[in-house]
């Protein structure tokens, strides 16, 4: 049975990963990191269920191979819009167009799509501007957990990545 949502793009640092276990180089790239608490599970069990998965990450390209290779989950993303590669950062429209254009995703369909981040600022209002739904992982204490505006309001909030599932399996029975 063919899903009802499209894609999901999935932010990385404190979202998959941990940022206060990142040990990075002299330029800034992480080497290598420890993952939250079930997001290699929520990767894989994502896979497995056959949707397409973005990486949609602001940073050095060399942090997501680095640490998905080091985890065995780079190979599982379909599609990458990394901020060092691409030129802007999010909330920028091109970081979430870069991830969908080469999944075959029109803008049409962008309501088809979920962003998952830690992120208020970026990640919540990158996908709210483009009409994304936005999913906001409120797990670690690092960023705001205010909304600034009405453009930075989640949703859906989740506290751990694997609560994603049940907010996927939710959106797909239209709830």
């Amino acid at each position: 049975m063919p899903h009802h949502i499209l894609a999901i793009c999935l932010d990385s640092g404190d979202t998959l990963v941990d940022e206060g276990t990142e040990i990075k180089d002299e330029t800034g790239t992480t080497l290598e990191a420890e993952l939250i608490p079930g997001a290699a599970d929520l990767v894989q069990t994502l896979k497995q269920r056959g949707y397409k998965i973005a990486l949609v990450a602001d940073g050095p390209t060399g942090t997501f191979r680095n640490v998905f290779t080091q985890h065995n989950l780079y190979h599982l993303f379909d599609a990458f819009a990394i901020s060092g590669e691409v030129g802007v950062s999010k909330p920028d429209e091109r970081m979430f167009i870069t991830a969908l254009d080469p999944l075959g995703i029109r803008r049409e369909d962008y309501g088809k799509v979920v962003m998952v981040g830690n992120n208020l600022e970026r990640d919540i209002k990158g996908a709210n501007n483009l009409g994304i739904i936005s999913i906001w992982l409120d797990w670690a204490p690092r960023r705001s957990k205010v909304p600034a505006d009405d453009a930075e309001v989640p949703q859906y909030t989740i506290k751990t990545p694997l609560e994603l599932l049940s907010v996927i399996e939710s959106l797909e029975k239209g709830q």
